[in-house]
């Protein structure tokens, strides 16, 4: 087998498929924790939100945390790497107007999980939303303030 520098091993075999669940990571640049201000965070819930109003997906559950993000979504009219790109250009876009940078804030490439039915998608669900808690970064995942589930 070819060997491929770190970015092309993410995509060899990514293959995007309309009504399937996908579980997507990405994380910032050098993993800064660009989002420890939950206000700068706000601005990539934006894009996952505006994904979802434009039909690109469906998002059962999010959480944004300092140095990443999880979206568990069921793929409607977009490619995986269509929708990765428009969400880290349009939030990298947003995130340096807002804190008057300039460049990337993003790592090249996503995680991608495609959920086989036999995976329980609410315990995928509470996994994503249960980061915060994992993380040490709250007691509860209410006091959170950067996640979403459609299960409340």
């Amino acid at each position: 087998m070819p060997s491929f520098p770190a970015s092309h091993r993410l995509r060899h075999g990514r293959f995007s498929e309309p009504n399937r669940i996908y579980l997507l990571t990405a994380n910032t640049l050098n993993r800064e924790p660009v989002f420890l201000d939950w206000r700068v965070g706000r601005l990539v819930v934006e894009q996952l939100r505006s994904a979802q109003e434009q039909g690109f997906v469906d998002s059962l559950a999010w959480v944004v945390m300092p140095d990443h993000f999880h979206w568990l979504v069921v793929l409607q009219r977009s490619s995986l790497d269509q929708l990765m790109c428009r969400t880290k250009s349009l939030s990298t876009r947003a995130i340096n107007q807002a804190t008057g940078r300039t460049g990337s804030r993003w790592q090249q490439g996503y995680h991608d999980h495609a959920l086989r039915n036999e995976e329980d998608l609410k315990r995928v669900a509470r996994y994503v939303i249960a980061n915060p808690m994992r993380a040490g970064l709250v007691k509860r995942v209410g006091d959170y303030p950067l996640w979403d589930a459609i299960w409340l």
